[in-house]
């Protein structure tokens, strides 16, 4: 669905934030992981594709795109080491050569690197979209960081559709989003409250079904002991959203 007339330019503060993070990084990755809301498989599973195409899982939008070009390389090497970390903390994995990279990641990476020059290697989520597994997953990978590889968790904070347009769900929004800022920010507690997360001020409100959520989890597994920063923080739609970056 095309966003309502009375929010034409609603993802304009988004895409500038996205535009601005290679600027923040410091170092160009030699590679980024990236897990989406949108790839669920029975066990994490890396799109091992030289040049993986695009996969347009929407409807409803305007023609021009379904014509999107990304023509990033895969990181197939990189998948490699993937799957031994997942093995050594005692994860099966599995490979998938075909599948294109959804749109919560090409839509993203058209203005983080819209050149298409750092490669992307995908990794599913687990289907039980359990919480805590996601967090041991990130810890598994938090080696490949002092390698030159940027993890990204791409999901959205908030991510009820049936309310986003609806005038309701703000409150809980509010309070989801400052809990998930202060859960975020201490290494000391966030693995505890992160797993928690049902239980949260207008958790179930925001995340009817928390796949928009789990890739936050991955990515601050990965964080290694390192501080939480919101560096994203609008009102979308009446509705807060957030963005945090860790180290």
């Amino acid at each position: 669905m095309d966003p309502p007339p009375a929010y034409p330019h609603m993802w304009d503060g988004l895409a500038a934030y996205l535009r601005r993070i290679d600027g923040t990084l410091g170092v160009r990755p030699k590679a980024v992981l990236v897990i989406s809301g949108h790839w669920e498989a029975a066990e994490p599973t890396l799109n091992i594709a030289e040049r993986p195409g695009l996969l347009f899982d929407y409807y409803g939008f305007p023609e021009h795109t379904y014509r999107l070009k990304y023509p990033v390389a895969g990181a197939p090497a990189l998948a490699a080491r993937v799957r031994d970390l997942l093995a050594d903390a005692g994860f099966a994995s599995a490979v998938d050569g075909k599948r294109g990279l959804d749109h919560g990641v090409f839509v993203p990476f058209l203005l983080i690197y819209p050149r298409a020059d750092v490669p992307i290697l995908q990794l599913s989520l687990q289907n039980s979209l359990d919480p805590a597994l996601h967090l041991r997953i990130g810890k598994a990978l938090a080696p490949l960081r002092k390698q030159g590889v940027l993890i990204v968790g791409s999901g959205m904070s908030y991510h009820n559709l049936a309310a986003m347009f609806s005038g309701g769900g703000a409150d809980a929004a509010a309070s989801f989003d400052s809990w998930l800022h202060d859960s975020v920010r201490d290494p000391a507690i966030r693995d505890e409250k992160l797993a928690a997360w049902r239980s949260a001020p207008g958790g179930r409100e925001s995340h009817p079904r928390e796949e928009h959520l789990i890739p936050l989890m991955v990515a601050a597994g990965a964080a290694d002991g390192d501080m939480g920063t919101r560096t994203f923080s609008e009102s979308i739609a009446g509705k807060a959203l957030s963005g945090f970056q860790f180290g």
